[in-house]
Order: C-alpha cells, then sequence, then structure tokens
C-alpha cells in the first residue's frame, strides 16, 4: 500500500469520520437521528459516506472505554454507538484497526485537550481548515489525527 486511502473514526453520537486518500482528504460529522428523545448512529448514512469514495483500505478506529463517572445511560449510548460504527465496518468488510486515545496523542505530543487536536489538524491539514473552524469541529480533527497516525506508524 504506497499511498493507502485510510479512515479515521472517533466514534460516538458527535463524533466524526475522516479520510485520507490519493486524491485528498475528507471529514464528516458522524451522522445521527433522533428517535424520540434518544440519538443514535445512523448506520445506513454511515455507510455511504464509507463508501463515497471507494471502500478505504482500513479503518483507524479510537478504541474507547467508558468514563469515570458516566451514567449509565449516557455509557449504554455510547456503547451502542461504538457498536453501530464496528457494525458497519464489518458489513462493508473493512478492515479494523484500533488505537487508544493515548497512543495517537502521545505520537503527536498531545494532552486531552481537544483544542490542542484542532489547532494540529488545522496545521497538518490547512486545504480543509475551514472545516476545522469551530470549536465543535474537535471531534473531525480527532479523526483525521486517527488516520494520520496510522499512515505515520504503520
Amino acid at each position: 500500500m504506497n499511498n493507502p486511502h485510510v479512515m479515521g473514526i472517533d466514534p460516538g453520537l458527535s463524533g466524526a469520520v475522516a479520510r485520507i486518500f490519493k486524491n485528498g482528504v475528507q471529514v464528516a460529522d458522524m451522522p445521527t437521528y433522533k428517535d424520540g428523545k434518544q440519538t443514535h448512529v445512523d448506520a445506513a448514512s454511515l455507510s455511504q459516506i464509507i463508501e463515497s469514495e471507494g471502500l478505504p483500505d482500513l479503518c483507524v478506529l479510537e478504541r474507547v472505554h467508558s468514563m469515570p463517572r458516566q451514567g449509565v445511560a449516557t455509557t449504554f449510548s455510547f456503547g451502542r454507538a461504538v457498536g453501530v460504527v464496528m457494525g458497519v465496518l464489518g458489513a462493508r468488510r473493512v478492515p479494523l484497526v484500533q488505537v487508544t486515545p493515548s497512543q495517537w496523542k502521545k505520537h503527536f505530543g498531545l494532552s486531552s485537550d481537544k483544542e490542542q487536536a484542532r489547532g494540529l489538524a488545522i496545521q497538518r491539514f490547512p486545504l480543509i481548515a475551514e472545516c476545522l473552524n469551530r470549536k465543535k469541529d474537535a471531534d473531525r480533527a480527532e479523526a483525521l489525527l486517527i488516520a494520520q497516525w496510522y499512515l505515520e506508524t504503520r
């Protein structure tokens, strides 16, 4: 794989999907829908995002876990979102690599401050900086850096 087509995913309902490939870089927010009061990952829309530029050679998914002091409902919702992402990737037969937040952040010299990640992504990907301008675009930045981590460490 000289120029691999790599996808990075920051999972969760406010997460993001990024891809780095020969023709450029793309980011998208995690597609969701509301069912009454609950929000869910939209599996069909995520599948469309994954195949929109041809299936990636592989996907790097942030390996996440429940957080201390998180409520049971929040933890369950987050776990369900991660499960939908993994299910869609499996159904599309996209090879999966998982990386912990500490692994990829250490590689880039980042703390847990999402603004640091956003700043680095703007620096590294200036052609799509307008997609990373808002504070809430930090998840997009993290998805990009997760994919970039793979490219730099494989």
